[in-house]
């Protein structure tokens, strides 16, 4: 599978790299205290990286002062999966190198499909921060080397909490699997009852 650096201009249409704060502390704590699985988890947010002073930073610079969350997704992963989307943009901060395989939400059909074809790979390398927008279908970051991978997930704060209700009142809600995460998930790498979605090969690096 081609991966394409997020310095390319091609990285545009779906996000951007963020130059104008400083994660190096974060990547650092990042590498230091949290765990590398072998599997793949992701935690909603993380103390240890919430207590850095680069929180507020995210909050006020990034996300114009709505409240956030630091968490992260680290462990071992070579396949897409599933692809999620939010209504706002998430930041990744890669510590280690990392591929993100990506899509845009304009391409998911009105019955809430979407050719894995269309999804284009992305190597964050590490100690690079990206925004990804929130019309970009994303997921798990996989890792290039087999050596694993750690990416601190910035979301606004509650975002991937359970839900408070059932959610079956349209084509899109059916999809809506956590707050402000709508997934569509491959017959091939989802657990059962999981949305499906995903049509074509279940992408490999």
């Amino acid at each position: 599978m081609k991966i394409i650096p997020v310095t390319d201009p091609e990285f545009s249409k779906y996000g951007k790299v963020i130059t104008d704060i400083d994660f190096s502390e974060l990547c650092q704590v990042l590498k230091d205290k949290t765990p590398l699985p072998e599997g793949v988890e992701y935690v909603t947010f993380c103390e240890a990286l919430e207590a850095l002073p680069v929180m507020e930073e995210l909050s006020v610079k990034a996300y114009g002062e709505m409240p956030i969350q630091i968490g992260y997704c680290n462990g071992h992963n070579k396949l897409l999966n599933a692809l999620e989307y939010h209504r706002d943009s998430e930041i990744n901060i890669a510590a280690t190198d990392a591929v993100l395989m990506l899509g845009k939400q304009e391409d998911i059909t009105p019955d809430m499909t979407y050719d894995t074809s269309k999804v284009v790979a992305f190597l964050v390398p590490a100690g690079t921060a990206v925004e990804v927008y929130a019309t970009t279908l994303h997921y798990a970051p996989c890792d290039p080397d087999g050596t694993g991978f750690k990416v601190a997930v910035v979301l606004p704060r509650g975002t991937n909490e359970a839900l408070k209700s059932e959610h079956k009142g349209g084509v899109e809600d059916s999809h809506l699997t956590a707050v402000n995460k709508w997934l569509l998930g491959h017959p091939e790498g989802v657990n059962e009852g999981d949305p499906l979605g995903l049509i074509g090969e279940n992408l490999s690096l």
